[in-house]
């Protein structure tokens, strides 16, 4: 059977499924906390009947308030259960995948996924207890999770492309893919669970993964030829740990001095705005469901859709702004775009006005892809892997503190001003920002580039371009 080196159909098929069962469990969680709070059935805001108290002195509003309280802290503690076993898996899996090839980082998450969903369908059948959730989350942290396949989704794509500029656009690509299905899943999400409820929508989730398994495993071709290293004697689990250790200790060691601060600094600069486009766009879907909006899960989905044209706009502006300026330019837009669509969240409460934060956001995406190509730009062919593999942990240490911060915060901040969290999010990008600001008002070509190994120069002028 002949294979094919066309990853995108495994983003597209894992993040919907992914995307169309993540907002309905911060909903089924909602719902279960109001109706132990409560002590009765919840009952939908589409509904003639409502559950969403506006009177700040009413003693519902009181309640109101502490659901929310303990539906960010769930959130947060589910988040912190599945990050520890992740970050190990995403780390030996992705950095190893430069010597035994990327098909595992894909195939492993998908099954992780898979079993998830299949609990998720029997804890919303048979009413089970939401602390089950914890062993699921940790279950699924065992196969890797997001950051697994990202990072394995993100080398291939990395491995196929040879020319730069290639580069930039296909992983770009994979950004818009992501972005847009999320946002089709999350509009989906609402009426598939208004039309067939938490369980069944959980398994049609599991029915896609079980699909995308099937592509990954007979018609994906994998990018790095594992032959010679299948003749071998199988490697003990110390051996393994061993060079997966290794890979990433020679990127830094090997390296020139420049070549090794400017890794630092990209990775640095990657993990703040991380943190705060993660911690910040993680309250949407609390801040939705509570006064003075009180949205129904239609409403959310076509919140979450509207993430859709934001992804679409980032994508647009990384293709055309890469034509006429600088990476480290399309960055700086980037940021600015986002630290305006939070300064005004913090401040909406009509409809309307929350849907418009999408408009100066429109192009808060680019900084991902455009940090990522510069990072796989940076590093030579065999250490594709490598950089990826530290990608990938910084994404689920970085994803896990911002979701933990954040949904403490808000906790702490909701009775008060539910749109501090926005504000301090968009303060926070000053970070980057300095570091973005330090990058440039620093020279790394000239003589800088005369200290860089010979066949890294044009990977470092690259970063320029």
């Amino acid at each position: 059977m002949r294979k094919v080196l066309c990853v995108e159909p495994v983003i597209f098929l894992y993040t919907f499924a992914s995307s169309l069962t993540s907002p309905l469990v911060q909903q089924f969680i909602y719902r279960r906390l109001w109706e132990s709070e409560y002590n009765s059935t919840f009952v939908s805001p589409g509904s003639n009947a409502t559950y969403c108290e506006q009177n700040k002195s009413s003693p519902a509003y009181v309640k109101q308030k502490e659901v929310q309280e303990k539906a960010s802290v769930f959130n947060m503690q589910l988040d912190l259960t599945g990050a520890v076993p992740s970050l190990i898996v995403a780390f030996v899996i992705v950095a190893n995948g430069d010597r035994q090839g990327r098909k595992r980082s894909l195939v492993l998450p998908s099954m992780g996924a898979l079993i998830a969903d299949i609990c998720l369908t029997v804890i919303s059948y048979f009413s089970l207890s939401l602390s089950v959730l914890f062993a699921v989350a940790f279950i699924s942290g065992l196969f890797g999770s997001m950051a697994t396949f990202l990072g394995g989704g993100f080398a291939f794509i990395a491995d196929v492309c040879h020319d730069e500029k290639q580069k930039t656009t296909r992983i770009a690509v994979v950004d818009l893919i992501f972005g847009v299905v999320s946002g089709l899943a999350g509009l989906s999400s609402g009426y598939f669970l208004r039309g067939i409820g938490f369980t069944w929508t959980f398994v049609t989730a599991s029915l896609l993964h079980v699909v995308n398994i099937i592509y990954i495993v007979l018609f994906l071709e994998d990018t790095v030829g594992i032959s010679e290293f299948q003749d071998q004697s199988p490697v003990s689990c110390k051996e393994l740990l061993r060079d997966t250790f290794s890979g990433v200790y020679m990127l830094f060691k090997t390296a020139p001095y420049k070549k090794r601060i400017l890794i630092i600094v990209l990775l640095f600069t990657f993990m703040t705005y991380l943190f705060t486009m993660v911690g910040g766009s993680s309250l949407f879907t609390l801040y939705e469901l509570d006064e003075p909006l009180c949205w129904n899960e239609v409403y959310i989905g076509y919140g979450a859709a509207a993430f859709t044209s934001v992804s679409l706009t980032s994508f647009l502006g990384v293709y055309l702004f890469s034509k006429c300026l600088k990476d480290i330019y399309i960055v700086f837009i980037g940021i600015f775009s986002y630290v305006g669509g939070m300064v005004m969240a913090a401040f909406a409460k009509t409809t309307l006005l929350m849907f418009l934060v999408r408009v100066p956001s429109l192009l808060c995406f680019m900084p991902i892809p455009v940090l990522r190509s510069m990072l796989s730009k940076v590093v030579l062919t065999g250490e594709q892997g490598a950089v990826f593999a530290c990608i990938a942990c910084l994404e689920v240490v970085t994803g896990t503190i911002s979701l933990s911060v954040f949904n403490i915060l808000y906790a702490a901040t909701v009775a008060w001003f539910s749109g501090f969290s926005f504000l301090l999010s968009a303060g926070l990008c000053l970070i980057p920002l300095t570091v973005l600001c330090w990058l440039l008002c620093t020279s790394w070509n000239g003589e800088d580039l005369a200290l860089l190994a010979p066949e890294e120069v044009s990977s470092i002028e690259s970063v320029d371009s």
